[in-house]
């Protein structure tokens, strides 16, 4: 190849003539020098050996004390995915106008580059990374481990995101107190259960601080509220776990010692059978099969038992036996009720079953229902008990 002159750079491979350029070449000359350098490196084409040769020049342009120059240089270099790692983060170093979009665009960032930029980058490069469509699994375990708030609220942005149970574990322990990072998992499809029910229950502790402080309700009043609220917010979060979540959130539960019999009864005026069995499998210490076996026994005998081994208390056997023989029914029928026609066949299998159970009990199980039933069954449990004890 000719050597290049001052009027008309053309690529050729002596340092001296590309130093010359760079050195004393008009502003315009130097910026027709980055394109032809940038395309020469960029191209699949090149020799290894000539790509190398060309570096030192490119570099002296990384620095070239004309914005133009430098900006022509890095987006000719924007797609080179095997760009030299010193003029990759040259031009990373550059100011924000230059360094962003290239950051934002290049292919040439392995894991290892991206993690070095989230460690010594200011924000705005920390920012660039998060939103990379190919952003690593290292980088995003950087991010959530040490970046700060707002770094991590990008990665929500980001559709190639993808957390695993400990780092959305860790967003929580780290940033849970924040609405913004509340709302970014709460939104999550794939956060797991165990998240949600520690969120219901810290929201439930600051009702309960605020209703207090407040004066809204009296003490004994504001316990209730601020326990039905909590406790529908778990059972919400336990019936919408898969089958394969269930046995986990319900084992998170008794670990933490949040499983309440109100939660099963709840669920059990409901119709939400899965929730009961999975609870009671596990207090009872026998698979969920057995347990569901266990339930759906024409003999009241086999759920006695399976009631009794749980440990729950006596005075809610007739509901949950009135549920499970509701949900018997349902199957053999091959229908499937809604929580509000589960909740009126539950009342009425508790006022017309049942020889065992006295009258003078009936109204303490309408009253469960009353309680923890859909809307309307709720109200005409309620109802029906006032009769009864009139009545009584």
């Amino acid at each position: 190849m000719q050597p290049v002159t001052q009027q008309e750079p053309s690529l050729g491979l002596d340092d001296s003539v590309f130093m010359e350029v760079i050195d004393n070449g008009t502003p315009a000359l130097r910026r027709k020098l980055a394109d032809q350098l940038a395309a020469f490196l960029s191209s699949p084409d090149a020799p290894e050996a000539e790509r190398q040769q060309v570096v030192p020049a490119a570099l002296k342009l990384t620095a070239d004390p004309v914005f133009e120059v430098r900006e022509a240089l890095a987006k000719g270099l924007s797609a080179d995915p095997k760009l030299h790692a010193d003029l990759l983060f040259a031009i990373i170093s550059d100011d924000d106008e230059i360094a962003i979009p290239f950051l934002s665009a290049t292919p040439a960032l392995s894991h290892w580059h991206m993690l070095a930029v989230l460690r010594v980058g200011d924000p705005l490069r920390q920012a660039a990374i998060a939103l990379r469509p190919d952003i690593s699994a290292e980088a995003i375990g950087y991010i959530v481990d040490s970046l700060p708030l707002a770094i991590n609220v990008l990665l929500f942005d980001n559709a190639a995101a993808r957390f695993t149970p400990e780092q959305y574990h860790t967003l929580y322990d780290r940033f849970g107190e924040t609405a913004e990072m509340a709302e970014c998992l709460l939104a999550r499809t794939d956060l797991p259960p165990a998240i949600r029910i520690l969120h219901a229950r810290r929201v439930a502790s600051r009702m309960h601080q605020l209703v207090t402080a407040r004066g809204w309700a009296p003490a004994n009043d504001a316990d209730e509220i601020v326990a039905d609220a909590e406790e529908n917010a778990v059972l919400s979060v336990l019936r919408g776990a898969s089958a394969e979540e269930l046995p986990r959130v319900v084992s998170f539960l008794l670990d933490g010692e949040m499983l309440t019999p109100s939660i099963i009864v709840r669920a059990a005026c409901l119709g939400a059978m899965d929730v009961v069995a999975h609870t009671l499998a596990q207090l009872a210490d026998v698979t969920p099969k057995r347990a569901r076996e266990m339930m759906t026994g024409r003999s009241h005998g086999a759920f006695r038992s399976l009631h009794a081994k749980s440990g729950l208390p006596q005075s809610c056997f007739w509901t949950l036996q009135g549920a499970c023989d509701v949900a018997r029914e349902e199957r053999q029928e091959g229908v499937r009720l809604t929580p509000e026609e589960f909740g009126r066949r539950l009342i009425e299998v508790l006022l017309t079953r049942y020889e065992q159970l006295p009258l003078k009990d009936r109204p303490k199980q309408l009253d469960f229902v009353g309680r923890f039933a859909a809307d309307r069954a709720r109200l005409i449990a309620r109802r029906l008990k006032s009769d009864l004890m009139r009545a009584a």
